[in-house]
C-alpha cells in the first residue's frame, strides 16, 4: 500500500522520546520491529501507557493510530486488512469492557481464518497499584477466557523484558497457517512502570511465519492417480492465497483435469468465475449448476472448502456420495467442542491434511502435461431482470460498471443476490469473501479495512452491504472520512431485516399459518433510517436514497470521482427486496 499526500495522520508535535524508559516503549517498539504499520484502536485508560509509548516514543508512525468510535469496528478494520494482503495488523482493545465490544469481531475474524495481532490491556494485577473503583472494574485475572474459544493463542506476560517474547510468539502464531487471531493482554502497571535495564528485541527474521509443509507423498500419489483416472473430476475451491501465481496454479490443475471449477462466496475469488470451466456462479448455498456437477463427479476434489459436509448433503441428501473424495486442508488444527465450527463430518477418501495451495502445488507436479478432453460444464440460466421501475443489484451493478471503466474493483463485501455475472471475479483481489462468523454489522468495516490495505493500488475498494448490516455500525464511516480512506458503500435497502422475513415465510408455510405476516417485526420502516444522512454526519459524503436508473447513474458517478479523489463516499440505493423475481415485471432486456 502507498500513501497519497493527502493521508491525515495525525501529527505529533516535537521530536519523538528515542530512549525507551518504560514498560509500555517495549510493546510499542516491538509493533515497529514487527514492520505493522497500522494499530486500529478505541481509547481507554487500561493502556494509557502504550497510548504514551505509540505517540511520545514513536512518533504515531509504523505503527500510525487508526481512531476508531467502537471495538467491533477496529477488529473488523484489521480483519478487512488482513483479507486484503494475508497479513496481520494491530488492534489495541481496553481491558475487559473493550474486549466485550470486539468479541463478536474476533470471532468473525477466527472462522474467517484471518490474521491479527490484538492487544489487550488490564488494570495492574498488583493490586496495591490500582486506583479505586475503575482499576478494579478493569482488572481481570484472566482476561483472554472471554475470547480463548476463538483465537488461536493468547499470552499475558508479566513483565515489560516478557513482553517481545510474547509479541514475537503471537506474531508468528497468526501469521502461519492456518492463520488466526493472537491475543496479548498488557498490565497497565507494568506498562506504566520504567525499565530497571535495556531490554533486548528479537529479530523478526528469526522467527518468520511458518511455510506451507508439503503433503504426505503417498497422499500425493494416491490423489493424482485418482484425478488422472477420472471421467468427470469437479474441484472445490474454498480457503487459499490471495495472490496471482496462487490463482494461475488453481485454474492450471482444472485445466490439466479438465475438471468443473465451483467457487464458494464465502471464501472469495480463488479461481475465474466466467471460466470456462466454472459451473455457474459462486454460491453460498449449492446453486444447480455445482449440484449438477457434484451428482454427476466421479472424483471430488475439495480445497480449503468451508464445510465439505454440508455441500454434499445438499447435493446427496442422505445418500453416500459414490465419487472418490479428496480434500485438502488445515482446518482441522483449530477445531475445538465449543463452537461447531467444524461442520458436518465428511467422508473423505484422501485427506492430505495440508493447505490448500500446498495441495494444487503436488498434485500439478504429479500430473501429466497433457490436458483430457473438456466435459461440458453446466452453467446457470441468465437471471432475471428488473423492469426499471424497483431497482435490483443488477441495476446497481451496471451503473457501478459503466462508472468504473476499466478501473479494477476489490469487493470487500457483497450483499445478498449481487450479481457476479455483470462484474466477473478474474483476479484474487476482486472478492475479498464473506465475514467469515456470521456477524452482522461487519461489513463497513471490513471494507474501511480493505481500504485501507489497496489504497494507492489503483484499484476501486467497494463494499456491496445491507441496510442492516450498514445501520448497525455505520459509526465505523468515521474512521474512513478522518483518514481520508477511499471506500464505496453501496447500501442495498430493502428496508428490512428481509433475510429473516424469508424465514418467517417458511416457518409459516410449514406451520400452515398466514406467510403474510412474515414482515412483522421485521421492518426498517415508518420510518425509514436515513442512511446517506447518517452517514454525511460521520463526514463521508452520501446520497439518498436512490429510486431510479438515472439518479443511480448519476450517483454511481459522482461516488467513482470520491474514490478518485481518494474520499470516501455512500450511495444508499432504495432496491427491490425480492429482486425482481416475484414483485418486479420481467423484461428481455
Amino acid at each position: 500500500m502507498t500513501k497519497g499526500d493527502d493521508w491525515k495522520a495525525e501529527p505529533v508535535e516535537g521530536p519523538p522520546d528515542a530512549t525507551p524508559g518504560w514498560g509500555s516503549d517495549i510493546a510499542a517498539a516491538m509493533l515497529r520491529r514487527l514492520d505493522i504499520p497500522f494499530i486500529a484502536l478505541t481509547p481507554g485508560a487500561s493502556y494509557r501507557g502504550l497510548h504514551d509509548s505509540l505517540v511520545n516514543h514513536l512518533g504515531n508512525t509504523r505503527p500510525e493510530m487508526l481512531v476508531c468510535l467502537h471495538e467491533e469496528h477496529a477488529v473488523a478494520i484489521a480483519h478487512g486488512y488482513a483479507k486484503a494482503t494475508g497479513r496481520a495488523m494491530a488492534v489495541a482493545l481496553h481491558s475487559n469492557v473493550g474486549l466485550m465490544h470486539g468479541a463478536m469481531a474476533i470471532f468473525n475474524a477466527f472462522a474467517d481464518r484471518a490474521p491479527m495481532l490484538i492487544l489487550g490491556a488490564t488494570g495492574p494485577m498488583d493490586a496495591s497499584q490500582r486506583r479505586p473503583w475503575i482499576d478494579w472494574l478493569h482488572t481481570t485475572q484472566d482476561q483472554a477466557a472471554l475470547v480463548r474459544n476463538f483465537l488461536k493463542w493468547d499470552d499475558q506476560p508479566a513483565s515489560a523484558s516478557a513482553t517481545p517474547a510474547a509479541m514475537m510468539r503471537g506474531w508468528k502464531i497468526a501469521n502461519s497457517n492456518p492463520q488466526g487471531p493472537v491475543y496479548i493482554n498488557l498490565d497497565a502497571g507494568d506498562q506504566e512502570a520504567p525499565l530497571d535495564a535495556p531490554v533486548a528485541l528479537p529479530d523478526p527474521a528469526r522467527f518468520a511465519p511458518l511455510p506451507d509443509a508439503a503433503p504426505d507423498p503417498a497422499s500425493v500419489a494416491a490423489a493424482s492417480v485418482a484425478l488422472r483416472n477420472a471421467k468427470s473430476p469437479v474441484i472445490l475451491f474454498g480457503r487459499g492465497a490471495r495472490t496471482e501465481p496462487a490463482m494461475q496454479a488453481r485454474v492450471a490443475l482444472a485445466g490439466r483435469l479438465g475438471a468443473a471449477m465451483l467457487s464458494d462466496l464465502k471464501s472469495g475469488a480463488m479461481v475465474p468465475t466466467d471460466h470456462r470451466l466454472h459451473a455457474g456462479p459462486p454460491f453460498n448455498k449449492l446453486s444447480a449448476p455445482a449440484r449438477e456437477a457434484l451428482t454427476r463427479a466421479d472424483v471430488i476434489l475439495s480445497l480449503g472448502w468451508i464445510d465439505l459436509g454440508g455441500a454434499l448433503k445438499q447435493a446427496f441428501g442422505d445418500d453416500v456420495p459414490g465419487a472418490t473424495i479428496i480434500h485438502a486442508s488445515l482446518d482441522h488444527h483449530l477445531h475445538s467442542g465449543w463452537n461447531q465450527e467444524h461442520f458436518d463430518l465428511a467422508p473423505i477418501d484422501i485427506d492430505m491434511g495440508c493447505s490448500a495451495d500446498a495441495a494444487v502445488a503436488a498434485i500439478l507436479a504429479a500430473l501429466p502435461d497433457a490436458a483430457p478432453a473438456t466435459a461440458p460444464v453446466p452453467q446457470a440460466k441468465a437471471p432475471a431482470r428488473g423492469d426499471g421501475t424497483a431497482l435490483t443489484n443488477r441495476d446497481v451493478a451496471r451503473a457501478l460498471k459503466a462508472a468504473a471503466g476499466d478501473q479494477p474493483i476489490t469487493f470487500a463485501a457483497m450483499a445478498r443476490g449481487w450479481p457476479v455475472d455483470i462484474l466477473p471475479h478474474r483476479h484474487p483481489l476482486d472478492y475479498l469473501g464473506k465475514d467469515g462468523g456470521g456477524g452482522i454489522g461487519s461489513g463497513p468495516g471490513l471494507t474501511i479495512g480493505a481500504a485501507l490495505a489497496l489504497r494507492g493500488s489503483g484499484r476501486l475498494v467497494v463494499g456491496s452491504l445491507g441496510d442492516g448490516d450498514t445501520l448497525m455500525s455505520i459509526n465505523a464511516l468515521w474512521t474512513a472520512a478522518k483518514y481520508r480512506i477511499p471506500a464505496l458503500f453501496l447500501i442495498a435497502n430493502n428496508r428490512s431485516y428481509f433475510n429473516d422475513e424469508l424465514h418467517q415465510e417458511n416457518v409459516a408455510n410449514r406451520r400452515g399459518r398466514n406467510p403474510v405476516n412474515a414482515w412483522v417485526g421485521q421492518r426498517l420502516d415508518d420510518p425509514a433510517p436515513d442512511i446517506a444522512a447518517m452517514a454525511r454526519a460521520q463526514g463521508v459524503d452520501g446520497i439518498g436514497p436512490v429510486t431510479d436508473l438515472d439518479e443511480l447513474r448519476n450517483a454511481m458517478q459522482q461516488a467513482i470521482a470520491a474514490l478518485r479523489a481518494g474520499r470516501p463516499y455512500l450511495i444508499d440505493v432504495h432496491i427491490d427486496p425480492r429482486q425482481g423475481r416475484e414483485t418486479a415485471v420481467k423484461r428481455n432486456t
